[in-house]
C-alpha cells in the first residue's frame, strides 16, 4: 500500500476506536473525552486536504513506506 492509503487506514481506525471509547452506549466506552480525539483527527484530515501536507504521511515515509 502507498503512504496515502496507510494514512486513510490509520485515520479510519483511530476514528472508529475513539468513537467506541467515547460513546456511552459502546461496549468499550471509557470516557466522552475520547470524542475530542475524533475531532482532532477530523481537523487534521481537513487541514491536509487544504494544505496538501500531512504529518502522518511524512512520518510513514520516514519509516520507509513509499508514496505513489
Amino acid at each position: 500500500m502507498t503512504s496515502w492509503q496507510w494514512v486513510r487506514v490509520i485515520a479510519g481506525t483511530f476514528i472508529l476506536l475513539s468513537l467506541g471509547f467515547g460513546i456511552p452506549g459502546s461496549p468499550i466506552f471509557i470516557s466522552q473525552g475520547w470524542l475530542g480525539f475524533t475531532a482532532f483527527i477530523g481537523i487534521n484530515l481537513l487541514q491536509s486536504g487544504i494544505t496538501r501536507w500531512c504529518l502522518m504521511e511524512s512520518l510513514l515515509r520516514r519509516f520507509g513506506v513509499h508514496g505513489e
